[in-house]
């Protein structure tokens, strides 16, 4: 059976209560118009570059109220409520960019923390160290619901096929990108990965991003995106601000893809061999 599935932009500043209040209400928004399953983008909590003024404003899971807010929701609307992720204070005192998947009835279903971290030096000279202060993961996830089987993964774990195929083979019928990537990067790259990743694994993907120039100063592509099995673009937002796009999923349409390109099945293990030219290495053959 098709479901509705909503990806929800958003622009979040530095306070963790007023990003709830407006996750909130563009949950209430998608729901209205028909979602059962909801998504938020990567940082929904916060987005601070202040890691002092972050860490000031951190909660555990317990006491966060991004993730107290969308237990709620699930369970007052009756539906999925993925919050793509938010900094979660860890016990030795590192952050984790943790996603959090909750159930109809309000429980949790499971987490996933961003496995790969953004440490880049960009043309612009924007330079980022996610793993300063943010402490890896180190478990993929797929999560098998009535809709469909879902897979996890956050932003800048785009990059890095292995995991997407690993989450297709263990059965995942929806890849899930949430994200806040920055301008350079999102115009560069944004569409083009997202659309590798489905067409490569026949799979949906459904990837909520965040959206323009944030309270810290920071500035994200947006342009959040929904995308099917044969990598068609069923819907996407602009690049400023807050926006819910829409699409119903049907995960036949996984099956067919599958089906006409088996590749998942066709996969061979293979050996690698280098083979050194002496000449092109700089020597020369005597």
């Amino acid at each position: 059976m098709s479901f509705k599935a909503a990806a929800i932009q958003m622009c979040s500043g530095t306070d963790p209560k007023t990003n709830a209040e407006t996750m909130e209400r563009l949950i209430r928004e998608a729901v209205s118009q028909g979602a059962v399953y909801v998504q938020t983008p990567e940082m929904t909590g916060a987005i601070q570059k202040d890691r002092a003024a972050l860490k000031a404003v951190l909660k555990d899971e317990k006491g966060d109220i991004v993730v107290l807010t969308a237990a709620k929701l699930a369970r007052e609307l009756g539906i999925y409520v993925h919050v793509g992720s938010t900094a979660i204070a860890r016990p030795d005192g590192k952050i984790a960019n943790r996603g959090f998947l909750f159930a109809p009835d309000g429980e949790r279903i499971c987490t996933y923390d961003k496995i790969h971290m953004f440490d880049v030096d960009l043309d612009n000279g924007e330079s980022w160290r996610e793993s300063s202060a943010y402490e890896p993961g180190t478990q993929a996830r797929v999560a098998e619901l009535p809709l469909a089987t879902f897979g996890f993964a956050i932003c800048y774990d785009v990059r890095f096929p292995s995991l997407f195929r690993t989450e297709a083979v263990a059965g995942a019928e929806i890849l899930t990108v949430p994200a806040a990537f920055t301008r350079q990067t999102g115009e560069a790259h944004w569409e083009v990965l997202l659309r590798a990743r489905a067409i490569e694994n026949g799979a949906f993907l459904i990837a909520a991003a965040q959206a323009g120039t944030h309270e810290d100063g920071r500035e994200t592509f947006g342009h959040s995106m929904i995308v099917d099995p044969w990598g068609n673009v069923l819907a996407v937002a602009g690049g400023e601000g807050e926006e819910i796009v829409f699409a119903d999923i049907d995960p036949s349409a996984v099956t067919a893809a599958r089906s006409k390109i088996p590749n998942l099945k066709n996969a061979r293990d293979f050996n690698l061999e280098t083979v050194r030219n002496a000449a092109a290495a700089g020597g020369r053959q005597q």
